[in-house]
């Protein structure tokens, strides 16, 4: 692996660097995918429908740490970014280094108190009683690899953010190969069950966090600085404190609105249960190209604004929509045509005829959709490279507030399936937020090295 660590998307062709960085993001992401989606094909198939639904019964509290991860890792990200492109090596450094400490710190905290909770979080999300055993298990020890969920998020944001997006692809599909190897073992040999697949993401995930911080150290070396990088500092905590705790917050909400909405299916069974779950997580790994596009297109604007090139990010915007609905367009015709075939992957197609059909119900609904999915995400991510995290943060919310609201709303005339189309309502709504402010151009005046300039001269705090 000779992949050089950084990569400078404030100059050349925006279109060309922007596709060049985006893919391997999208296909490393697809490889992260496939620790959740595999678990539930392993389950399905060789344990059974209730077993997939075990599963499925915390996905919710999943996304929940998964959405903190990534609110901290967002945060990380942009200020990395702006300082990359701001040519600005020390803080840089300097920056990385407290990123990673304090999400190791932040990692552990939430691992200790989410293994505690298990049992009570369960019951509260009214899980049914045939089903609370397996995923209690499978939930406490996913708990147990927090540590590493925290530590990959952000060891994947800093090489993202230097612009080295075909890193985390090399640990990414490395881990993913060991995690379908041990799922295979732990339940087909072992006969493990739900605890067999749990155990399988923890040791794939922990292997591929411990691998790719070693890497990164070794890797940081080379970048030559004026002075010696400090391990950590307040200050630059502070700042991507700024962007982090906001989208931590956000996310979180999100996440705790899910639970919401998770707890809404729940109350229809487990034969809704296991079509929903095995739906959603082909949803999860549909959307992810899309997301990857405006993960990418938030990382090429951070560097532009550092480098203060705003212009760039217009032409940027523009190659981000045209990857996204291009994307959207060739998923959508393959779910909406052939997704029985894929729900059919997760459960016996002989005895689960209802579960697959209520599977392709929400596919067939939500899919249709993906185009806006793809196009809300780039706009957000332009907004989020700048750091203009209030609209971001207010766009986000407003999508999933609407979308537990009409939920528990169209369940009332529809049953589960106005669950399904509660989805597209809060992306359209998230979708018009974005758009408008990018339109005012308020967004060009967040930066955070621009503002850190406009502080020392003011003297205002930080």
């Amino acid at each position: 692996m000779k992949e050089q660590l950084t990569n400078d998307m404030s100059v050349g062709n925006p279109a060309k660097k922007l596709f060049f960085f985006a893919v391997p993001i999208v296909l490393g992401n697809l490889f992260q995918q496939l620790y959740n989606i595999i678990d539930s094909m392993v389950v399905g198939r060789f344990v059974g429908a209730q077993a997939l639904a075990a599963v499925g019964a915390s996905t919710a509290i999943v996304f929940l740490f998964v959405a903190v991860a990534t609110g901290s890792s967002i945060g990380y990200s942009v200020v990395i970014s702006q300082l990359f492109g701001a040519k600005d090596q020390d803080r840089m450094m300097t920056a990385i280094y407290t990123a990673l400490i304090s999400t190791f710190v932040l990692g552990l905290i939430l691992m200790i108190i989410g293994a505690a909770g298990t049992g009570g979080i369960l019951v509260l999300m009214r899980t049914p009683a045939d089903i609370y055993r397996d995923a209690a298990d499978y939930l406490r020890i996913y708990m147990f690899g927090l540590v590493f969920l925290f530590m990959y998020n952000t060891l994947n944001a800093v090489y993202n953010a230097l612009g080295a997006s075909k890193i985390p692809l090399y640990f990414l599909a490395g881990s993913s190969i060991l995690n379908i190897v041990l799922d295979l073992y732990f339940v087909i040999r072992l006969q493990m069950g739900v605890t067999g697949v749990a155990w399988a993401t923890l040791i794939a995930q922990g292997l591929a966090a411990v691998i790719s911080f070693i890497n990164l150290l070794f890797r940081l070396k080379k970048i030559e600085t004026e002075t010696k990088p400090v391990l950590f500092d307040r200050k630059l905590l502070f700042q991507m404190g700024r962007i982090a705790v906001p989208s931590m917050v956000q996310q979180s909400i999100v996440s705790f609105g899910m639970v919401f909405v998770q707890s809404l299916v729940n109350s229809f069974g487990s034969v809704v249960l296991a079509g929903y779950t095995a739906a959603t997580k082909i949803d999860s790994i549909a959307i992810m190209p899309m997301v990857n596009v405006g993960n990418a297109v938030s990382t090429f604007t951070a560097q532009n604004i550092g480098a203060k090139k705003p212009e760039r990010i217009r032409e940027g915007l523009r190659a981000g929509r045209l990857m996204a609905a291009g994307i959207a367009v060739v998923i959508t015709g393959i779910l909406f045509f052939k997704g029985d075939v894929l729900i059919a992957q997760f459960v016996d197609e002989a005895v689960n005829a209802e579960v697959i059909a209520i599977g392709v119900d929400y596919l067939r609904v939500v899919s249709v959709f993906y185009a806006l999915m793809g196009l809300m995400n780039v706009v957000n991510a332009v907004l989020r490279g700048a750091g203009d995290v209030g609209v971001f943060m207010a766009g986000t919310l407003c999508n999933f507030g609407c979308r537990v609201v009409f939920a528990y709303i169209l369940a009332h005339f529809l049953g589960a399936s106005g669950i399904w189309w509660s989805v597209p309502i809060g992306w359209a709504a998230a979708f018009t937020i974005g758009t408008l402010r990018y339109r005012s151009g308020k967004w060009k005046e967040k930066g955070i090295v621009e503002r850190e300039k406009d502080c020392k001269e003011t003297g205002e705090s930080i």
